[in-house]
């Protein structure tokens, strides 16, 4: 008897990296995609090294190099006045403490090296235009349902669809997000349009009472990315893809320093999207069903790891059905996953009071505020445990 047929609601960066820790282990995998084309928007993405360590496993080391920008630091920058505080050490320091690099990708590019991987490994694996509704599950399997009405069998589904996810609302119901009162723009310019003292090679974080701007090198340092959280309660769409202005983005940002305004000048089409909170949920599985990624922990970016969840989830799923039957696996696999996620969406939530916080108006408390929070102690506490997870060994 062969092994299970694993059916994968969504082909973003969770479903392929599923796929690809499944087919490393002899399983046949079928991805069910809404999107018309396999594309990404265009956004950075940082994989810390719990995140690389999956995908140098999965064989994707040279082609993430080859797309990749490594930051030698994270630097923290006071709002108005650019004072500049250096938090942590990334680069070499990071690889040689923690066992694998840290890289800064830009989405699409990041996608693009799974999609290529898994046509090369699994011609015909993924169908695109193809919208999962529903599904209808058994003891000996699940049946999937699409859109077009087809029915499509399989031995276990895997939600990775997203915020939205149709698989999690079949499973619970539809969830309820809150409005955190924050507002995000997001955007990417070519490092060429920018003074010299901008085009850097750490990622940087700039603070203040009300909001804060990220900013790294995406795309071996061609491009940079730029986005910013700020308190703002009139704008509620949560969509990476709306689209606002460069006039609109600066005004949020009058009181910023010089270098924060000079990169949104730079930005051709700055996006804007509300950021909604979501309580962690208790359970991701039933019977011969489970969700993955940003279906069962969507999260705050304030400790970047949204997309190294995800990438975690695949491998500790496939490692989970390799070694037991279907029903006991999802079980396995959410229970190896749910604290660790919970843990991580609470703290990028309590982060906020960190980015954003009154005492960073007075350049006095801002220090005292900065030995406080961001010591090497507090960062090695707050980041230790992110960066050591190991998903090829953790138990399960």
């Amino acid at each position: 008897m062969g092994k299970p047929r694993i059916l994968i609601a969504g082909a973003g960066i969770g479903g392929t990296v599923a796929a690809l820790a499944l087919l490393a282990r002899g399983f046949e995998v079928a991805l069910f995609e809404q999107a018309a084309e396999l594309r990404e928007l265009g956004a950075g993405v940082q994989i810390s090294p719990n995140g690389s360590r999956v995908l140098r496993s999965l064989g994707l080391l040279s082609d993430l190099e080859a797309i990749a920008a490594v930051p030698v630091a994270k630097e923290m920058r006071l709002f108005d006045t650019g004072q500049t505080w250096r938090v942590q050490d990334l680069g070499a320091t990071a690889e040689a403490r923690y066992g694998s690099p840290y890289w800064l990708v830009h989405r699409g590019d990041f996608h693009a090296v799974l999609v290529q991987a898994l046509a090369e490994r699994a011609p015909g694996a993924v169908r695109v235009g193809a919208r999962c509704v529903d599904f209808v599950q058994d003891l000996d399997g699940v049946t999937l349902l699409l859109e077009a009405g087809e029915q499509v069998r399989g031995d276990a589904l895997i939600g990775a669809d997203g915020v939205h996810s149709r698989i999690r609302e079949a499973l619970f119901g539809e969830s309820r997000a809150t409005f955190t009162g924050f507002m995000a723009w997001r955007g990417v310019v070519p490092m060429e349009r920018l003074p010299a003292r901008l085009r850097q090679r750490h990622g940087m974080t700039w603070i203040g009472p009300h909001g804060h701007v990220v900013t790294y090198p995406l795309r071996r340092g061609e491009l940079l990315n730029f986005v910013t959280a700020i308190e703002r309660d009139d704008w509620l769409i949560e969509s990476w893809s709306e689209a606002g202005t460069v006039e609109e983005c600066r005004r949020d940002l009058a009181r910023w320093h010089e270098d924060v305004q000079a990169i949104v000048d730079a930005i051709d089409v700055p996006y804007k999207w509300a950021m909604l909170g979501r309580e962690p949920m208790a359970q991701w599985s039933v019977g011969r069903v489970s969700l993955l990624g940003d279906a069962c922990h969507p999260t705050l970016p304030f400790l970047a790891q949204g997309a190294n969840m995800a990438i975690e989830d695949g491998m500790v799923l496939a490692r989970c059905l390799e070694a037991y039957p279907v029903p006991e696996a999802l079980r396995r696999y959410e229970a190896a996953r749910l604290d660790r996620t919970s843990r991580i969406v609470r703290g990028s939530l309590e982060n906020v009071s960190r980015y954003h916080n009154p005492l960073l108006g007075d350049p006095e408390q801002a220090q005292a505020f900065m030995d406080r929070e961001f010591a090497p102690r507090a960062m090695g506490a707050r980041y230790d445990w992110l960066y050591e997870y190991d998903a090829l060994s953790v138990a399960i």
